[in-house]
């Protein structure tokens, strides 16, 4: 289905400057109107039909990203590095991870509160 159809309840017809007429205009009768009313009472029914295939499409999209992800949780205390959002003058040379932060507090599973002062040292030899 078209987004077209969906909202109006048919195709569209683009007028073509040819001069020929469309075969809708050409077989026009009373019957189409008739017709058309038929067809506009099963949009509501159309519509419902494009929902439930929308739902079924993300619950399998849902299913094969689930199934790619690999679960990870952090304890607090844990050395993290945490992603760089690209500003304006970050190439995409340049480094995609910020140095290491200390794990402060876990909200819950998936967000963590990281410590912002310099806490982690490496030792050189």
């Amino acid at each position: 289905m078209t987004p077209f159809h969906l909202v109006y309840g048919g195709e569209v017809v683009v007028p073509v400057e040819v001069g020929e007429e469309f075969n809708r205009i050409k077989v026009y009768d009373e019957n189409n109107a008739e017709r058309r009313h038929l067809e506009l009472d099963l949009v509501d029914e159309t519509r419902a039909k494009v929902v439930v295939q929308l739902m079924a499409y993300r619950q399998r999209m849902k299913q094969s990203y689930n199934r790619r992800v690999i679960p990870r949780s952090f304890q607090v205390g844990d050395l993290v590095w945490k992603k760089v959002k690209p500003v304006d003058d970050v190439t995409k040379l340049g480094a995609p991870w910020a140095r290491p932060f200390k794990i402060v507090d876990k909200f819950h599973s998936s967000a963590y509160y990281l410590d912002d002062e310099d806490g982690w040292k490496l030792e050189r030899p």
